[in-house]
């Protein structure tokens, strides 16, 4: 059954531990709101830990993911605020973006359509993306005389390769989802019918794995990004530690099953963490 937020700007449904998450402004090509942004937080908090939650989708109603922000709620309504009013703005979209990066449950962007700007945040905020080929991908802020704010010019620079991030955001001219997939933007892309079931089909694997391996694992790959080979080291040395705290009986069980009953290949499963109560 779906449900949506206090302001009926984002909807969701729970099926089979997968949370869908969608941006519910379709009139508006599902453009970030203030309003939006308040209650996309107020949804992530409420599933986050739920039980029946094991993989959070974040896709758009109608034709459109995001186009990015509301020029006109976003921009010129909170401008009219003053200084005060652009800085509270900014704090609760970044706000929703950061929580999503780092999100206890794995995140998976399904791009269905346009993703503009600002639409780049929550596109690098979700662990794993996949768009349709007649997806829509662009920085347009060159074009009304901005640069890409918001954390867009990062996202370009750390997905893309620097020459075609440099076009990208100095042209302003939008790309497809085949061309999102080879640029780095996306993992796959596929067309529009296909997209949901193999977006399906990467949460179901996702949920057979160990959650607190997940959620270690996903942390670590955006941390050691900037740091040294050493650094890194040390790290993950430390961060596994943290996770056998957590889940020390999980970890012996999927060595277990490996060594002693035999009855998976670490290269080509996971183990069955029902017997571990996971």
């Amino acid at each position: 059954m779906t449900e949506t937020s206090t302001n009926g700007v984002v909807a969701f449904d729970v099926t089979d531990r997968i949370a869908w998450v969608r941006f519910n402004r379709p009139d508006k090509r599902n453009a970030m709101s203030p309003t939006l942004n308040r209650d996309m937080m107020e949804v992530l908090d409420g599933l986050e830990f739920r039980d029946d939650v094991g993989v959070l989708v974040l896709s758009g109603e109608g034709p459109a993911w995001t186009a990015g922000m509301d020029l006109r709620e976003y921009f010129r309504e909170t401008e009219a605020k003053g200084l005060a009013g652009t800085r509270q703005a900014q704090r609760e979209s970044y706000g929703w973006w950061r929580r999503l990066r780092w999100y206890q449950k794995p995140t998976i962007a399904m791009v269905n359509g346009w993703c503009f700007g600002g639409g780049y945040g929550p596109l690098f905020a979700c662990d794993l993306a996949f768009a349709a080929e007649e997806a829509k991908f662009g920085l347009s802020e060159i074009n009304w005389g901005i640069l890409p704010g918001g954390g867009a010019t990062k996202v370009a620079q750390e997905l893309m390769p620097f020459r075609r991030a440099m076009y990208h955001a100095m042209t302003g001219e939008p790309i497809d989802g085949r061309t999102a997939a080879e640029w780095g933007l996306v993992n796959e892309a596929l067309p529009l019918d296909q997209l949901e079931d193999r977006v399906a089909a990467v949460a179901a694997v996702l949920l057979q794995k160990n959650p607190v391996a997940l959620k270690a694992t996903k942390d670590a790959m955006r941390r050691v990004g900037t740091m040294s080979y050493e650094d890194a080291e040390d790290y993950l040395v430390r961060a596994q530690e943290a996770a056998n705290s957590y889940d020390n009986e999980g970890r012996k069980e999927g060595i277990r099953q490996f060594i002693d009953e035999k009855s998976y290949k670490p290269g080509l499963g996971a183990y069955d963490k029902e017997k571990a109560g996971v």
